[in-house]
């Protein structure tokens, strides 16, 4: 995977739709620090850096 795309911003959706959950889950996330970091855009929208999406998951790993 090239550098600029992992770098891409993602979209709550996106994120949502990747996860299967339901927008109301990611955002409790969110405000509860549990989510990954992202970045929230003067328009109030949020977006999630592909790089930290995938960190983010990772940790999230089982290593069962």
């Amino acid at each position: 995977m090239s550098a600029r795309a992992r770098d891409e911003k993602m979209t709550v959706k996106e994120v949502i739709f990747d996860l299967k959950v339901a927008p109301s889950t990611f955002y409790r996330w969110r405000q509860l620090g549990k989510g990954p970091r992202s970045i929230k855009l003067p328009n109030g929208d949020v977006r999630i850096r592909r790089s930290e999406y995938e960190r983010w998951l990772a940790e999230r790993e089982d290593a069962a």
